[in-house]
């Protein structure tokens, strides 16, 4: 990847550049007035009822360091996405939201088993979400804005029933479902507790990411790999540890972090939201600079949209700024997305030539 520019990308260009997004949770990416609208209808009570100041509880709870406010802010999003039609609406508008951000290509995430509390069934809650998403690409298409979005179901770290998800998984994989995944604290619930159903993806040749490396540290990563056999890393962004920078600047790698270098597992890493998290201290300090610089292969993601305020034009004008990447370098930083995507290899080609490389030659020359 090249050194990086001295003068940063205007946010313009930034928002016309073609994106990709691997790790967006679809229950912390709602719109505001759509949290708002659907509390009403099922009577649930907001700390806000104007879209604009329930925005910005959102964010002040995500920034205030607290994770209690943190979580508590899942609470209203959940509470509202019930029903089929509400989840529909829900993965609908979430389509729409990042083809107007120039996302061409989104993994969305989200646990199933968390949306249960109506009586819907596993089996209805993937189709609900498989609907909207349908609907919602086929209406960007014709507004002239085509986006591939898949699904990616998650299973919490702390319950039970990942084996029961990962079955969810292989059975709708042919219908929009592209790979599985484990969310949650990961203090005191390693990734090993699930290897019934690691084992199990592996053994239906399905695709898998773990949330690893991001409130945990490096055991945390080894697990994730060398345990459950993870295709990608959920933030990664500890890996850092594994890497030691002598005095004059030189970088030396660890043997975990070596592994994970050579082997160009993803880095599935989330700027804003690790710092607010306390996965990183600043965005100036985030372990993203020295991982690009060292060619890990490191990818540009949201998390939570609607927690962190942001959008990948956001995430990706924030890096240009803190550490002066061009056009070439989101480029880099696209390419390496879609190259770690769980879509067949025809499909992650066809959108890279199609849809990627010839949109940056053009914004390339006008950077």
């Amino acid at each position: 990847m090249p050194e990086g520019a001295t003068r940063p990308v205007p946010r313009a260009l930034v928002g016309r550049a073609p994106k990709v997004l691997l790790h967006d949770h679809l229950d912390g990416g709602l719109r505001p007035a759509t949290v708002v609208d659907l509390a009403a209808q099922v009577g649930h009570c907001l700390p806000a009822t104007d879209p604009g100041l329930l925005q910005s509880w959102f964010e002040d709870s995500a920034d205030s360091g607290s994770l209690e406010r943190y979580l508590a802010t899942f609470e209203h999003t959940v509470a509202v996405m019930q029903t089929a039609a509400n989840l529909r609406r829900v993965a609908r508008e979430c389509v729409l939201d990042l083809a107007a951000d120039g996302v061409v290509y989104a993994e969305v995430r989200y646990a199933p088993e968390q949306h249960l509390q109506e009586g819907l069934s596993l089996a209805q809650v993937v189709e609900a979400v498989r609907d909207g998403f349908v609907e919602g690409q086929e209406e960007a298409r014709r507004d002239g804005l085509p986006i591939v979005v898949r699904q990616l179901l998650t299973a919490m770290r702390h319950q039970a029933r990942s084996r029961e998800i990962a079955e969810l998984t292989v059975a709708y994989r042919n219908q929009g479902v592209v790979g599985f995944d484990i969310a949650g604290a990961e203090a005191g619930y390693p990734p090993t507790r699930h290897l019934d159903a690691f084992e199990y993806l592996q053994r239906e040749n399905a695709h898998f990411t773990i949330h690893a490396g991001e409130a945990f540290g490096l055991p945390s990563i080894w697990q994730a790999i060398q345990w459950c056999g993870a295709d990608r890393l959920g933030h990664g962004v500890r890996i850092i540890d594994d890497v030691t920078v002598s005095g004059d600047g030189e970088p030396t790698l660890g043997p975990l972090a070596s592994y994970v270098r050579d082997k160009r597992i993803p880095l599935e890493m989330c700027p804003s939201s690790n710092i607010q998290t306390g996965a990183a201290s600043s965005l100036a300090d985030h372990p993203i600079g020295t991982l690009a610089r060292l060619r890990f292969r490191v990818t540009v993601n949201t998390d939570n949209r609607l927690m962190s305020g942001t959008s990948m034009t956001r995430e990706m004008s924030l890096l240009t700024d803190a550490f002066g990447y061009d056009m070439d370098d989101l480029r880099w930083f696209t390419i390496n997305a879609m190259k770690s995507a769980f879509v067949p290899f025809d499909e992650r080609l066809r959108i890279i030539d199609e849809a990627i490389k010839p949109a940056y030659a053009v914004l390339s020359a006008m950077s």
